[in-house]
């Protein structure tokens, strides 16, 4: 029997319940045991009785956990606490797992033999939606390679051996706990432990894009802190020249901006290497601190 605990950080997102019945719908390989832990981030406790309601209705082996204090970080540590010996799955309370989301994680996971997998978050816009954001999809969240080596990424969907000693000690910083980022400097750590980690696009969830996300600008600041997060997360605990990598971000950001001028009538381009621009000056400004900005722990 393979047991895997899926871990869903929440604060008050009405979505979460159709997060939940995408994962109560998946086709299961034989053998595998799903249980479900939702870490509440909220001050008080209202969603307790809502969701022992839905796990009965449903059939969910679900678990409650109060974890307040509107910071992420301690609600995704709640997670790791209550998956000890079990492979944990993050996914967002905004996301949609395919049907076979879990499937697919665990065959990855037996293919590749690595402790953490990450899969990718594809955005969902209304039909609405600009020309430009839809075909950029600006708002995926696909997990990447630096080379051929994969040293960081998101838990919006991730899978975590948390029998590996080297994953389950670790645990989330506080510090990023209402900027974001924690994902990035966590999955760092791990990476610098020698963790290795790797890719399945096969395991996927989905996510539609809230309207109040479709604008240029939250785009492009969320960009730019992004970047910010990157780059200081980078330059944490390493050897790399400080002087080296500020001067490759001014080359990358004045190339992208070489690029979006030429692209000038082509507003999909454009808007690409603007983004990819934000992203590098980001980088740049995280060389000297830290983001600020708080985006966790406000009313949705």
């Amino acid at each position: 029997m393979t047991d895997v605990t899926v871990g869903i950080c929440t604060f008050r997102r009405s979505s979460l319940f159709a997060t939940l019945k995408s994962v109560a719908e998946q086709s299961l390989p034989p053998n595998v045991r799903v249980k479900i832990v939702v870490a509440d981030n909220d001050e008080s406790a209202k969603l307790a009785e809502s969701l022992a309601q839905f796990a009965s209705e449903n059939d969910l082996d679900l678990t409650y956990v109060h974890a307040p204090a509107r910071n992420i970080s301690i609600a995704r540590n709640a997670c790791l606490s209550a998956a000890r010996d079990t492979i944990l799955l993050f996914i967002d309370d905004d996301e949609l797992a395919e049907p076979d989301w879990i499937r697919q994680h665990l065959a990855a996971f037996q293919a590749k033999a690595v402790p953490v997998i990450f899969g990718p978050a594809h955005a969902v816009y209304p039909s609405d939606a600009p020309d430009w954001m839809r075909s950029n999809s600006f708002h995926s969240n696909i997990p990447n390679r630096n080379g051929d080596v994969v040293e960081t990424g998101f838990s919006s969907n991730v899978l975590l051996d948390m029998t590996d000693d080297r994953v389950g000690e670790e645990r989330f910083s506080p510090t990023f706990g209402r900027t974001g980022g924690e994902d990035v400097d966590f999955f760092f750590r791990l990476h610098r432990k020698g963790v290795v980690m790797d890719i399945c696009h096969d395991a996927a969830v989905t996510e539609p894009v809230e309207r109040r996300r479709m604008s240029f600008q939250w785009l492009l600041r969320r960009r730019h802190t992004t970047g910010k997060i990157y780059g200081h997360c980078l330059l944490a605990g390493t050897g790399t020249s400080r002087p080296v990598f500020m001067a490759k971000c001014l080359a990358k950001v004045g190339f992208c901006g070489g690029r979006a001028l030429i692209s000038i009538l082509n507003k999909r381009r454009l808007t690409f290497w603007i983004m990819r621009g934000g992203f590098h000056a980001g980088a740049l400004a995280g060389a000297f601190s830290p983001p600020k900005t708080e985006f966790y722990g406000k009313a949705t």
